[in-house]
């Protein structure tokens, strides 16, 4: 039997990390990320769904889709293009599993093997942990 390797969007973003050298690559990297981002229904950016803690403004919506077992589906914005890219770090992390697949990653752990706190100021990584937080929450509710 032939084993079919699978690679995922978040195995694809190690490896172009891997071979940039520079940061500024990796940036602007991370900002076309964001701009392949779904669009968001101007009828979500409510207060409601704002993320809190985050100097830009992101927000984050979340609906548990039909499979079996139900999956949440994540979608989210911002007015920063790097945030933005994040947002779309993240949604490679979590999109397709289930809230309890999701409470059980340790995203931390993949946010310093990509390096990423180490590289963002100060206010970009407490948005970034504040959209963890986020996430975590839409789960738990789900």
């Amino acid at each position: 039997m032939t084993m079919i390797e699978t690679t995922t969007p978040l195995d694809e973003l190690r490896d172009a990390f891997a071979v940039m050298d520079d940061w500024e690559d990796r940036y602007r990297y991370l900002i076309e990320l964001g701009r392949k981002l779904p669009s968001f229904p101007e009828e979500a950016r409510t207060e409601a769904n704002k993320v809190r803690g985050c100097a830009s403004q992101v927000w984050m919506v979340a609906r548990m889709t039909d499979d079996s077992p139900a999956k949440l589906a994540l979608l989210a914005d911002s007015d920063a293009h790097i945030v933005k890219g994040l947002i779309a770090v993240l949604l490679m992390i979590f999109s397709g599993k289930t809230p309890a697949e999701i409470r059980a990653i340790d995203a931390k752990a993949i946010l310093d093997e990509l390096e990423l706190a180490q590289h963002l100021s100060p206010m970009r990584t407490n948005g970034l942990f504040s959209m963890l937080g986020r996430i975590g929450e839409l789960a738990a509710a789900a």
